[in-house]
């Protein structure tokens, strides 16, 4: 994609959040906490008065909870709930500053092997009754640690703890048996220690995700099986109490009135309602005032802005920093009838894959969920852009991924160029037209739009003499656990989003044993007769292993995520978020993290009297851009 976005894009890119804009609004009743009526929170001087209203959140929703277990998860649905009943060490304030949470300070040692923390003495443990349990105490991320690195209880994220923890990788592994030679320590009641494989630069922003969470080691151990997966199997120590949990109907969320830090928590109660038909009825639902913001879907878009009325409730929805790409499976899984074999010899042939990733329009796929302006979504890369930098240079603007942000990939002449190529080489080895199996999130009608125009797009380019591009829906429960962890599709959009502030995070799924089933499982060798994904990996290694010259271990990264573009195993798509949204809360208030889970804390949120209008939204993010620049110069350099 060529550099033009506009300068108030691309710094909307830089605010953007993981918890997105349709995970804060609320009812407008005329009870409870104070909250601005005319402009939502607003930070610029000569507010309104403020009045009362009620601070509480209702929303719908279709794709239900598999787990509670927020140690073994790796779903954004389920980061939404642990993050608001489960704090961690420390968390991020609004303009993204970090903050000590249930670590009160730490330290570093020296060689940046042994990190120490000091607890926060008196925060509880509560039942889902509100009844106090035990104390939290450095113990609960021992526990918790050993958990989450028994292979038995397969946690999808133990590869981010044992990618940096001393011997927890052989722990992990069977190697070693005795935890205790593991890095994670209670040197006290009150003293965490942990010891480091390596200096990691961006390990305090690794512990703002689910992996570095803490658990009560008795009740784990009288819960087994049973932890999370129900709310009264769980314990509390966050913002939130989990009060009701009847899967398929209702979940509610209430304030924990003895959370130690309640004087930052506005909304007392959430509650989420089950609705099979959530993305039908939400316009119905919340213009009745039964639910408290609403997600504007590209076929409601042209109403909403053509009504003065309505067009005053929108406001744009913050990007997100994660990233949506389609991906390619080299190890299918699908159903017989549409001869997986056959896609794993094509999908192993680069002319093939290269058809795909020139031929796939994307501004045509991204127009079915941003109709206005589709290009500014569209991404050329893995990273998005203003993640990280190395010497004022954005990441993606090094050299080995220059060449992939300033140019668009979609190319009709080079898609069809190595058509040509793939079915030379692939002929008398392949069956014409190769199935290509893309299956879609049912939950959304934006999701079968998308999926018939990407199968219409290239099948159009590309020729049904080539290719058959057979669509499939599965229902938002459980979806990803049918589809992609599966490797029940052969092309698949998915995302990514970031754990902790480095490069790295962004590879973590495409490397072996990672959460995608690709490329892994190429046979496709280079010119040297050397498998593909080896030489990817040792790219990844030499990256990993440079922690002192941050500059040479950007540019080897972006060599790494530049080697899986070029070969065309991913298909870079958009950014998330964005779009547009009627939301009677401020979304510059909550936590804000690229990375980790603390931007879908409710903590500093609060509900308002009326939506926030786009007016409102330009300029309340203008203040939020100034106040943040000043608390980023004058932020602790941990």
């Amino acid at each position: 994609m060529k550099r033009v976005l506009s300068l108030a894009l691309v710094i909307i890119l830089i605010v953007s959040t993981l918890a997105g804009c349709g995970n804060s609004s609320g009812t407008g009743s005329t009870e409870g906490t104070q909250a601005t009526s005319s402009a939502p929170g607003t930070t610029t001087a000569g507010s309104p008065e403020p009045v009362k209203v009620e601070q509480v959140y209702n929303t719908v929703y279709s794709g239900e909870l598999t787990t509670l277990n927020y140690l073994i998860t790796a779903s954004e649905n389920e980061f939404a709930i642990a993050s608001n009943i489960v704090d961690s060490l420390i968390d991020y304030d609004q303009f993204g500053v970090i903050q000590p949470a249930l670590a009160e300070s730490w330290k570093v040692s020296d060689d940046g092997l042994v990190w120490t923390f000091n607890i926060r003495k008196g925060v509880k443990w509560y039942t889902f009754d509100g009844t106090e349990y035990a104390e939290v105490t450095a113990q609960d991320w021992v526990d918790s640690m050993a958990y989450v690195l028994n292979s038995a209880n397969s946690s999808q994220t133990a590869q981010i703890a044992y990618s940096v923890i001393k011997n927890a990788k052989e722990f992990y592994d069977g190697e070693i048996e005795d935890f205790a030679e593991v890095g994670v320590k209670a040197i006290d009641k009150y003293t965490l220690e942990y010891t480091l494989i390596n200096p990691v630069p961006y390990f305090l922003s690794m512990l703002n995700y689910v992996t570095f969470f803490p658990v009560n080691g008795e009740f784990l151990a009288e819960s087994q099986h049973r932890f999370g997966t129900h709310n009264s199997t769980l314990l509390y120590n966050g913002a939130y109490i989990l009060e009701i949990y009847e899967p398929q109907s209702r979940r509610v969320l209430v304030k924990n009135e003895n959370y130690w830090d309640k004087d930052k928590i506005f909304i007392e109660k959430i509650n989420y309602k089950y609705n099979k038909e959530a993305s039908a009825v939400a316009q119905e639902l919340y213009l009745r005032g039964e639910t408290s913001d609403l997600v504007i879907s590209s076929a409601m878009l042209d109403e909403w802005m053509n009504d003065p009325a309505k067009k005053e409730m929108v406001r744009p929805g913050r990007p997100s920093f994660y990233t949506f790409f389609f991906a390619l499976n080299f190890n299918p899984k699908f159903d017989a009838q549409y001869n997986p074999e056959n896609w794993k010899v094509a999908v192993n042939n680069l002319n093939f894959r290269k058809s795909l990733f020139h031929g796939l329009n994307r501004i045509s796929t991204m127009m079915t969920h941003e109709p206005f302006n589709p290009q500014n979504r569209i991404l050329n890369t893995i990273t998005p852009f203003n993640f990280v930098a190395a010497e004022g240079k954005d990441f993606t603007e090094l050299p080995a991924l220059a060449k992939f942000t300033e140019n668009e990939s979609f190319n009709a002449d080079e898609a069809l160029k190595f058509k040509a190529a793939a079915m030379s080489e692939l002929s008398g080895k392949v069956t014409f037209p190769v199935q290509i199996v893309v299956p879609y999130n049912s939950g959304s009608s934006a999701n079968a739009d998308r999926a018939q125009v990407l199968e219409q797009q290239l099948e159009t380019l590309l020729g049904k003499d080539f290719i058959d591009v057979v669509i499939l829906p599965y229902p938002p429960t459980g979806y990803l656990n049918e589809t992609r962890r599966a490797g029940n599709y052969a092309l698949q959009e998915v995302n990514w989003g970031p754990d902790y502030a480095d490069p790295q995070t962004y590879i973590d799924p495409f490397i072996r044993g990672g959460n995608y089933n690709f490329p892994e499982y190429t046979t496709e060798l280079d010119a040297n007769g050397i498998n593909k994904f080896d030489v990817y990996e040792s790219i990844i290694e030499k990256a990993k292993a440079e922690v002192i010259d941050i500059t040479k271990r950007y540019n080897l990264f972006a060599e790494a995520e530049a080697y899986l573009i070029e070969n065309a195993w991913v298909i870079p798509f958009s950014t998330g978020g964005g779009g547009y949204v009627s939301a009677k809360t401020n979304p510059f208030e909550g936590p804000f993290s690229p990375f980790g889970v603390a931007g879908l804390r409710w903590k500093g949120q609060k509900v308002f009297d009326k939506p926030m209008s786009t007016e409102e939204y330009y300029e309340i993010r203008a203040e939020w851009e100034k106040n943040r620049d000043e608390a980023l110069r004058n932020a602790p350099k941990y």
